[in-house]
């Protein structure tokens, strides 16, 4: 089955690299139009330059923005709409791995976490829904992690602001499903992105990077870890027509890792 997105567009945050790259690079590549938005202009526009080459005459937007700031984050939709026409699909990817024992977690930690995880997707969400309501088709996708599920010990504040996000998603798309908006989560397990380079460095002590993520893949049933590309397919499904009949749920993509279904 070939997917297509043609006269689509999408809004993907934490656009620039790992997951959220390869989610925009596959939505362009089947026809939408994307605007992806980070912080860092640089990796931005190495990211805009990579998923424009591979696309047949999609429009790449890049904007850089801090996602915790409302005026700023609201300023990069409007310019979004202003260059697409429209945002039909709304992928929130913006996060970090944040996590350590309970009580070392400050107040300025949790609040920032929220900020940058919870708030800045509510909001994007809330600007989203009117132009969705009115061509009666959205696709709203939050990027999660499996700790929504499963929280660990150590894991937060992130599995609290995911877990937060997974709740908001169900309570949402059981809102707006008879506006032909689906609102759906993708709960991350162990892929390979830029966050793992860093774990190697901080957990990987003598290892190479093909050992780390070797040994790191061998803790997963499947037998290794998974990559971008494998999380941006399953992105791009529930991003089209082809999954009409899919919302509320909180799909996890983490080659079977998760003790929750």
């Amino acid at each position: 089955m070939e997917i297509r997105l043609d006269g689509r567009s999408a809004l993907v945050t934490g656009g620039s690299q790992g997951l959220g790259r390869a989610m925009a690079r596959t939505f362009a590549q089947a026809g939408a139009d994307v605007a992806i938005l980070a912080r860092d202009r640089d990796a931005l526009e190495e990211a805009r330059a990579e998923i424009a080459g591979v696309s047949e005459g999609a429009k790449v937007l890049a904007l850089s923005v801090d996602v915790t700031d409302a005026s700023d984050l609201e300023a990069a939709h409007a310019a979004a709409r202003a260059e697409l026409g429209t945002i039909d699909i709304l992928v929130n990817n913006a996060g970090t791995s944040a996590a350590g024992p309970f009580e070392s977690v400050t107040d300025e930690q949790w609040q920032h976490d929220f900020d940058l995880k919870f708030f800045a997707a509510v909001r994007l969400i809330r600007w989203s829904l009117p132009a969705m309501r009115e061509r009666h088709w959205g696709r709203i996708i939050n990027v999660l992690n499996t700790a929504a599920k499963a929280p660990r010990a150590n894991s937060t504040p992130t599995s609290v602001t995911r877990a937060a996000g997974m709740a908001m998603s169900k309570a949402l798309a059981s809102e707006v499903a008879s506006d032909g908006i689906l609102v759906n989560a993708l709960n991350t397990g162990v892929l390979v992105t830029k966050q793992w380079e860093h774990h190697h460095g901080t957990r990987g002590a003598g290892l190479s990077w093909q050992e780390f993520i070797d040994k790191t893949g061998s803790t997963v049933p499947i037998g290794r870890m998974g990559d971008a590309q494998e999380f941006a397919n399953l992105a791009l499904f529930l991003a089209s027509d082809a999954a009409s009949y899919i919302t509320g749920t909180a799909i996890n993509v983490d080659g079977g890792l998760s003790p929750v279904v």
